[in-house]
Parts: structure tokens; sequence; C-alpha cells
């Protein structure tokens, strides 16, 4: 049974400890996001520095990404269970542990281990990071603040992350921008064991290890296929590791179904406002992952600003999440949590649908004025998704929802730059073939960069058909957004009418 928050009179208000321990909790989220960002900004110095083949740069941006989107889960349900606040300091001793080899990595592979190191130190932080924040703030309102305080430093590091690679890179060598952990995670060290508390569950049941293995089997396989579809398009591996990944999955949720002990307490989802809450969760990332990947190459191939100027122009988007994530509670308790998501999507959906105005000449500040937009409408959404999830559970279970609720939002990001990646591409060739366009954008503009005629003309095809895809895609997940929208006010409806149902009962 979901449950019930005490009445905020007579619950324990958050003191300036507590607080302080929340400050603590952002800085291995702030870091987690940075290092999802950062390392694009860096591989072309890490591919001149170690060679490394064009597998294995697959393989160095990827490996992290694979074991925290198959891990978050397990290491939840870890954590309630060892406790919460004792495998994210262990967690972060192995993120730590593993900056510091990726930094001085001696070769590609080397690296590549390193960074699988990181995504295993890196799925412990998030879920227990953010179950103890159930843990600490008692009072709903409070908790709701509080999440998004840490949504905020996670939209916060992703934004932080270009910028500080950038000023980084343009002084030292590539491995300081793994580096820049450690001094992050002193302090987490040094102040954590004093400002946490710790908690574990009190249930006795025996941990599903055959769950974490059907897990793995379910998400890895199916995380890749995605990936490589985004990258290579469809080939015969990537269609293998979609079906055996959704195949594992289906027996993954039959277990889970039989089980006295389960990983994932499927209960969770017969409850409507969650199961719409994590179909935003997914959705709002494929959105935002998708149209992000792609206003990166906009910027740069498109309008010809550099990587930073692109960064920087990113930034906005950044601070919209941050402060609408902090204010997404007050929001909400003015015009309650259905029309706050409702509307979030609503915001997101009209910035998505206006980057249909962005043309090959369109000026920096109508991009950051529509990505602004709709990082009001991802900040409020995000911020309320985690919050109705994790508060959906009791305290016991709420490092395993907390798991749940960040693979969603892994696996919507996979899934953006897959799909829409893919449908951007479809319409780049579509459009561009006819006047000579081939490959992806960048290598048509070093094609025809290379030409003594007619380069002028396939540069402004390829860009003009770069634009057309970059529609379609802002297009669908526009109107993907404003469909959840509408579900999402039907689903709560429904769940707050069972509510009160069964109050009266």
């Amino acid at each position: 049974m979901p449950s019930v928050p005490p009445p905020t009179g007579t619950a324990p208000a958050a003191d300036r400890k507590t607080w302080f321990g929340l400050a603590v909790l952002m800085l291995p989220v702030l870091l987690v996001s940075m290092d999802f960002s950062v390392l694009y900004l860096a591989m072309p110095t890490i591919t001149a520095a170690l060679d490394p083949s064009a597998t294995q740069q697959l393989w160095i941006l990827d490996i992290y990404g694979f074991l925290i989107a198959g891990l978050l889960i397990t290491m939840g349900n870890l954590g309630d269970r060892i406790g919460r606040r004792r495998i994210l300091l262990c967690g972060a001793g192995v993120f730590g542990g593993a900056s510091v080899l990726a930094a001085f990595s001696p070769g590609a592979g080397a690296l590549i281990a390193a960074r699988a190191l990181m995504g295993v130190g890196g799925a412990t932080l998030m879920p227990a990071s953010l179950a103890l924040i159930a843990n600490m703030f008692k009072r709903s309102h409070e908790r709701a603040r509080a999440i998004g305080v840490w949504t905020s430093a996670f939209a916060g590091g992703a934004a932080i992350g270009p910028v500080l690679g950038g000023l980084l890179l343009h002084h030292y060598w590539w491995g300081v921008v793994f580096l820049i952990n450690v001094p992050v995670l002193a302090v987490l060290f040094a102040a954590g064991p004093f400002v946490l508390p710790e908690y574990r569950s009190a249930r006795t049941g025996r941990f599903d290890v055959v769950g974490v293995a059907l897990s793995l089997l379910g998400i890895l396989p199916a995380v890749y296929a995605v990936k490589a579809l985004a990258t290579e398009g469809v080939s015969p591996l990537a269609a293998t590791a979609g079906l055996v990944g959704i195949a594992m999955f289906a027996v993954f949720l039959r277990h889970e179904a039989r089980t006295r002990d389960p990983l994932l307490d499927l209960n969770l989802f017969r409850n409507p406002t969650v199961s719409v809450c994590l179909a935003i969760a997914l959705v709002g990332m494929m959105a935002e992952g998708g149209i992000a990947y792609l206003s990166n190459v906009y910027l740069q191939s498109v309008l010809g600003h550099d990587v930073l100027a692109a960064a920087l122009a990113g930034l906005p988007m950044a601070v919209t999440i941050a402060v609408f994530s902090v204010v997404a509670d007050r929001i909400a308790r003015l015009v309650g949590k259905r029309y706050a998501l409702a509307g979030s999507l609503v915001v997101a959906a009209t910035a998505n649908l206006g980057f249909i105005a962005l043309g090959t000449t369109s000026s920096l500040w109508v991009y950051m004025a529509l990505s602004a937009l709709a990082g009001i409408g991802y900040g409020v959404q995000f911020s309320l998704v985690t919050d109705v999830v994790v508060g959906a559970v009791p305290p016991e279970q709420s490092g395993a929802a907390s798991g749940i609720s960040e693979t969603c939002f892994e696996l919507g990001t996979a899934l953006g730059l897959a799909l829409f990646g893919s449908l951007a591409t479809a319409v780049f060739l579509s459009r561009g073939g006819d006047s000579g366009v081939t490959g992806s954008l960048g290598e048509t503009l070093v094609r025809a960069d290379a030409m003594s005629t007619g380069g002028d003309a396939l540069a402004t095809a390829a860009r003009e058909a770069f634009v057309d895809g970059l529609h379609a895609t802002t297009l669908v997940s526009g109107l993907l957004l404003a469909v959840l929208s509408i579900v999402t006010v039907l689903a709560m409806r429904r769940s707050e009418h069972r509510a009160e149902a069964a109050v009266e009962v």
C-alpha cells in the first residue's frame, strides 16, 4: 500500500542540519550529470592522445551510461537493505577512484574499464541520494522542495559540464575532466557522515539475485540497441540486441510477479498517477535529450558557432530547469499536481513546436528564448514526477522507487537520441539526397569544403536539409508531449476519484 505522509502540522520540520545535508547530497548528483556532458567535449583531445579505434570511442562514451541505466534499480534496492548512506559513500569511493584511473589511463582499453567502474559507482549515487531525501524531509511540501533542488542540481551539472570542461581543456590535458570529481567527492566524504542520516529497511526478505540478473539482461541489450540505432542505423546486431532485451525484460516482469521478495514491486504500476508520471519521465527525457543533441549540431554546424558558444547558448534552458524545479512544489500547491504536470507538458510542447520557426540564418536569441521556455516545462515536470514516484511508496522502498524513476529518465535519454536522431537523419537524407547530401551533416560539410566547384551549394543544401530534420523531430516531440498532457489529466483524475472513494468507504 502507498504510504500516506503525515499531516504537515504533525511532522517535524527540517532543521538547518537537514538542509545542509541536502546541499551535500547535491554534490554527487552534480558530478554524475556533469560527467554525461563533459566527455563529449573532451573526446577530440582524448582521441588525439590515446588513438582509440572507432569502436573504442563508442565504448568510452557509452559504457558509463550503459551501466548506470542497468544498475539503478538494483542499487536503489540494495541501498534500502544495507543502508542508503553506506551505499552512497561506497559508491562515491568507487566513482572517485575510477575517476583518477580514468584521468591517468595509458590507453583506450584502460579508459573504457575506468569508465565502466565510474558507471557502477554512479549508479549508486542518484537513487541513494534521492531516497535519503525521503528520510530527511518528513513534511511533504519540504520533501517536494528538496527534490526540486536535487533536480536543479542535475540540470545545473549538465549545463556547467561543457563550459567548465571547455575552460579546463584550454589550459590542461584531457584527464583534468575526470580529476574535477575528486575535490567535490572529498567534501562529500568529509561532511556526509555527520549531516546525512543512515537508513535501512527493516525487512529481512532475500535479495532478488535472479531479478538483478534478469534486469541487466533486459536493460543493457535494450539500451545498446537504441544507441546503436542512433549511431549506425538498423543492423542485425542492433535488432537482435533489441529483441533479446525485450524478451528478457518480459521474463524479468514475470519473475517479479511471482517471487516473494521482488526487486521491483509491480503493485506500484497499478497506481494510475505513478504510471503516468513514469510515462512523463520517459517521454519528457526523450524530447529533451533528442532536441538537446540536435540543437548542438544546429548551433555549431548550421549557425556556425564554436563549441563554447554553443555550450553557453544552452545555459538559459539549464537555468529555467533549475529555477522551476525548485518552485514546482509551489506551483503544484497553487493549481494541484494534476494541472501543474499537464500544464508543464503543454509549455514544453509549445516550445518544441516553436523550434519549427528556426532556420539556417536564425538569430541565436530565438533559439535561446525557445529553449528557456522548454526548460520551464521540463523543470516542473521532472521535479514533480520524482516527488510523486518517491512519495507513492513506503519509506523502506523509496530507494527502489527512485531507481525506477531514474531508469525511466535514462531510457528516455537513450530513446530520444535513437528515435529522434534516426528521424532527423532520415529526413536529412531524404530532403538533401537530390543535392548530393550523404552521411551526416558534418561529413557533407567537410566534403563540400574540399570541392573546387559546387561546394557552397552543397553546404547550403545540407544545412537546409538538417533544419528540415530538426523541424520534423520537434513537431513529433511537441505532439507527443501535448497528447501526454491530456492523458495526464484523465489518468490523475481517475486516481483522485479512486482515492476519494476509498476515503468515503
